[in-house]
């Protein structure tokens, strides 16, 4: 840039530009806003120092990622900030957020230009220039694509011409736009062109804009459905369920037979795994249709962070709450190095209380970017705790985070002793919402040691242990019934989870269960 600068036959300015990290802050995603304003201070400061004249922050989707980013450039240089947001066909950015609430946050920020790059090309970035005109004093920069891309022969071809874009350039500039240029797809032609095309043109001035508008109101949202049946249970009966993993393989008829079993027995729902420890399945998907249609039994399909981005997230509510598929467990996912391909990536865009957020922005009827679904979908979302965790702090920690972006219950992992569970309430107290304890029965101790000593997150207190040396194979399922009889009184429910696909093992477990009812229920 310095060189370029060098041999430039007139006054030039240097950008250096930073742009999204590419993650999405908290709390949806896992990145503090402290860490990424650390991460935009590092490259400010080193733009900064190599000689930019201007800080240019573009790109960016999220108002509060792209604040941080200003505060950031602020905290380490006294360089004028050009800040620019990217919008979708529809005026918003994918974080929902519209020109007049991005005008109304940078013009407070007291950022140098206000603006908008990459989007959908020309005509797309002149119409939120459009209403950014109206709205502010504070002069507008505005880089559009060069068209959308297509892929031809292995390379991204963008088809917007030079002259197209110079045109939209000149409209642009007498609409009042200070700073025109391009983004994605844009070459030296275009910028030529647009050279050109304004050689003659004269910025209009800024009595030409009216008076800062007010930024109009979201409408309230509609309402949501009434829940599931599962929803409408929970709090008020001891809830019963069991995990029903799909099978390795398509035929899944073993797996129905035992829902039918466990339904006649009194279970309220199946718990229906995602690729658990990352070893391939059935699609959860499949499984739980068959189930709701065949079995007529209420499915809580585990959803899951790993294999998902954003857009992915959204489209599999959306096709899930088609389906009929309307409780979730929101679940990060066992890594895919613990499973069957260990090379596969996983994406985890968001983390499970962000992924909680965004399903109950679906039940107000709108997207992450604020775009009307036409109607609230109506999902019961569940989370898990692990009341075992080697970290209690941190896991509790992350337990008031999904309080806090409204989850309907919480499923635990297995715990094995009553003091786990005392060890948790004695810190939180009475819990908001709903506790189902994960409940595992144990075949041997050959069984026990394997979950011990070999399984991530599983702890066998050596008592219980002790008790199994020697004892007949249905000791496992008598401690677990004694287990669940001593916490009764004060959780909600029992998630069980059945080992080797031994679901006859809990069908007596369930039968007793519903048999005795606690002594708060009618």
């Amino acid at each position: 840039a310095r060189a370029a600068r060098d041999e430039a036959q007139s006054e030039i300015w240097i950008a250096g530009s930073i742009g999204p990290l590419g993650r999405p802050l908290a709390p949806l995603g896992a990145v503090l806003p402290a860490e990424a304003r650390q991460a935009f201070a590092e490259q400010a400061a080193a733009l900064a120092e190599g000689g930019a004249d201007v800080l240019i922050l573009e790109t960016f989707t999220d108002l509060a990622e792209l604040t941080e980013a200003v505060a950031a450039a602020r905290e380490v240089t006294r360089l004028p900030i050009i800040a620019q947001m990217t919008f979708t066909h529809e005026g918003r950015t994918l974080w929902g957020h519209t020109p007049a609430e991005i005008v109304a946050r940078l013009d407070d920020l007291g950022v140098a230009v206000i603006g908008a790059n990459c989007s959908v090309g020309s005509q797309g970035v002149l119409q939120v220039m459009e209403q950014m005109v109206l709205l502010t004093r504070t002069p507008l920069s505005a880089m559009p694509n060069a068209g959308f891309p297509s892929y031809v022969d292995g390379r991204i071809i963008y088809f917007s011409t030079p002259a197209y874009m110079a045109d939209y350039a000149r409209q642009m500039v007498d609409l009042g736009v200070t700073i025109v240029g391009g983004c994605c797809g844009t070459t030296p032609a275009h910028i030529a062109a647009m050279h050109e095309a304004l050689a003659t043109a004269t910025a209009p001035s800024p009595a030409r804009r009216r008076a800062p508008a007010a930024v109009p109101a979201r409408p309230a949202a509609p309402v949501p459905a009434p829940p599931t049946a599962l929803g409408e249970r929970l709090g008020r009966r001891f809830i019963l369920t069991v995990e029903v993993a799909p099978p390795r393989g398509t035929q899944e008829g073993p797996e129905l037979e035992a829902c039918r079993l466990l339904r006649d027995a009194g279970i309220d729902a199946v718990n229906v795994p995602d690729n658990p420890m990352a070893r391939l399945r059935m699609s959860p998907w499949a499984m739980s249709l068959r189930i709701q249609t065949e079995a007529r039994l209420e499915t809580i399909l585990h959803f899951t962070t790993r294999d998902r981005n954003l857009m992915r997230v959204q489209s599999d509510l959306l096709a899930l709450h088609a389906l009929g598929i309307r409780n979730l467990l929101v679940l990060r996912g066992d890594p895919p190095q613990l499973g069957d391909y260990p090379t596969a990536s996983a994406v985890s865009d968001v983390k499970p209380s962000g992924l909680i957020r965004a399903v109950k922005q679906f039940n107000q009827g709108r997207d992450l970017a604020g775009n009307d679904l036409g109607h609230p979908t109506a999902f019961l979302v569940g989370a898990a705790l692990n009341m075992g965790a080697r970290d209690l702090d941190h896991e509790l920690r992350v337990l008031e985070q999904k309080l806090r972006a409204g989850v309907d219950f919480l499923c635990t992992m297995p715990i094995f002793e009553v003091e786990t569970l005392d060890r948790v309430l004695n810190r939180v107290g009475t819990l908001p919402v709903p506790l189902l304890v994960g409940i595992l029965p144990l075949h041997s101790l050959r069984h026990a040691e394997y979950l011990h000593n070999e399984v991530p997150g599983m702890s066998i207190p050596s008592a219980l242990r002790a008790v199994l040396r020697g004892a007949p194979a249905e000791t496992g399922v008598r401690l677990a019934a004694d287990l669940v009889t001593s916490i009764r009184p004060r959780v909600q429910g029992a998630y069980l989870i059945p080992s080797f696909g031994r679901y006859d093992r809990l069908l007596p477990l369930v039968q007793m269960l519903r048999a005795s009812p606690a002594p708060t229920e009618p």
